[in-house]
């Protein structure tokens, strides 16, 4: 990737996405939301979107920015509308949270917040999905990794449609039986598409790339990657015919659901295999701490899977989705996101600091930017607190929980004032931190161009 072109926006989608991590871990630590609340409360619905909206979608966003250039090798088509998206997707999260809120106390403001947060969000990730399509478009035909990306975005524009279409029926401006039905029946399809499509789905693909590019791994797609491809598609594909099933024919959707799951779980084997194959394979001999604790993040992902089965098999999946829905959101796609900025921030402050001067002058490795010796501590802490918490979650023990959760917090915090002092360069010797003609970088914001003296 060196002399890639950096993404303008995806440090602020970064920091944006970190911000509402840190507040959604102080809710929980707080109390607020389940398990001290119902699943379908409003308190839980503000704590999970704030989340997976806030942090996950924005984060990866902004990574998706700054890869899918890489996956195809293309530059970034329609750059400019990225903050756009960013502020539209803000807002429309800000509104949601106003109309949830407003639901909670009965205000009926909630009528005016949800539509606008159903309009805002809707553009948003729409301007987000044509700069990544229309990246995609014109690169192909598309490597393997791309297309897990390009049904990643499918799936996103699915999940964004079903909760727009929930937004509207709850604030009544959609009254139909249809409406009504998807409200009821669809939840779960516009769940699992989210965490188990957009997320996910783009995750594995992008990891695909960035795993083999920073082990230095053989590149060459596998025949089980074209498995996790067909076999996770054709899950998600049943997933969103859930939706639909399930308002015109209700008990079709029992037979849909099993071969959904065990399409999944097929590809996640797969998946797992092949991350053994790309470590084992690596060239690079010393594995940094962000692969090292990328495999903590694979390892929760592990553990929810084989909680989902024994769930499914005990017959107890309600009483233990909280927990499932825990370890997939902070263990596996919250961890794996953590550990990837560990890398990730050092990598792009890197090329936008000491870019214009490599080759005329020493520079610092990318990995002088950051101290692994502080950072493992901070996963240390943060894993152990999230596998507490989902633990918590399970018995149920709510004190237990909020401790955990506070615990994690504080991991978080931990590591954002890492990524702070790699933006900072503050791990960097004095000799080397600004030779002539570099660029100090900004905490979270670009550099905008000077402007022409008239």
């Amino acid at each position: 990737m060196p002399g890639a072109a950096l993404s303008r926006w995806t440090m602020t989608y970064f920091a944006v996405a970190l911000a509402f991590l840190v507040g959604g871990e102080g809710m929980m630590a707080l109390g607020f939301g389940y398990p001290f609340a119902d699943l379908a409360d409003p308190r839980t619905l503000i704590l999970v979107h704030a989340v997976v909206i806030g942090w996950l979608s924005l984060l990866m966003g902004g990574a998706l920015l700054q890869f899918v250039p890489v996956l195809v090798a293309h530059p970034l088509v329609g750059g400019k509308l990225a903050l756009p998206a960013l502020l539209a997707v803000v807002l429309g999260l800000i509104a949601l949270l106003c109309g949830f809120v407003g639901i909670s106390k009965g205000n009926s403001l909630f009528a005016y917040d949800l539509p606008a947060a159903a309009v805002l969000l809707v553009s948003g990730f729409s301007l987000l999905v044509v700069i990544l399509a229309a990246t995609l478009w014109s690169a192909r035909p598309l490597s393997l990794p791309a297309r897990f990306v390009a049904i990643g975005l499918v799936a996103l524009v699915a999940t964004v449609a079903l909760g727009a279409s929930f937004a509207l029926t709850l604030a009544g401006v959609s009254s139909s039986d249809i409406a009504v039905g998807v409200m009821l029946h669809g939840v779960s399809s516009h769940a699992m598409l989210g965490l188990g499509g957009w997320m996910t789905f783009t995750a594995i693909g992008v990891s695909y790339r960035l795993l083999t590019m920073f082990l230095l791994s053989p590149e060459t797609a596998r025949r089980s990657w074209h498995l996790v491809w067909w076999t996770g598609a054709l899950a998600l594909l049943l997933v969103a015919s859930l939706a639909a099933l399930s308002v015109f024919s209700p008990v079709s959707t029992r037979w849909v659901m099993p071969p959904a799951v065990a399409l999944g779980l097929v590809a996640l084997t797969a998946y797992g295999f092949d991350l053994l194959a790309i470590y084992r394979g690596r060239r690079r001999r010393a594995i940094e701490l962000n692969s090292r604790i990328s495999l903590w993040a694979f390892s929760a992902l592990t553990a929810a899977g084989c909680l989902m089965i024994g769930l499914m098999v005990a017959g107890i999946m309600e009483h233990g989705v909280a927990a499932l829905t825990y370890l997939t959101v902070f263990g596996w796609l919250s961890g794996l996101g953590l550990a990837q900025l560990y890398k990730i921030i050092p990598f792009l402050t890197w090329l936008e600091c000491y870019g214009p001067v490599l080759g005329r002058t020493p520079t610092p490795r990318v990995q002088d930017l950051v101290a692994e010796g502080d950072g493992v501590l901070w996963f240390i802490l943060y894993f152990s607190s999230v596998a507490v918490a989902a633990a918590a979650l399970l018995l149920p023990w709510p004190d237990l929980f909020r401790l955990a959760a506070l615990s994690q917090l504080a991991a978080t915090l931990g590591l954002i004032r890492e990524f702070a002092k790699a933006r900072r360069l503050a791990h960097v010797s004095t000799k080397l931190r600004l030779p002539a003609g570099a660029i100090r970088p900004n905490l979270f914001l670009p550099h905008l161009p000077a402007r022409r003296a008239p």
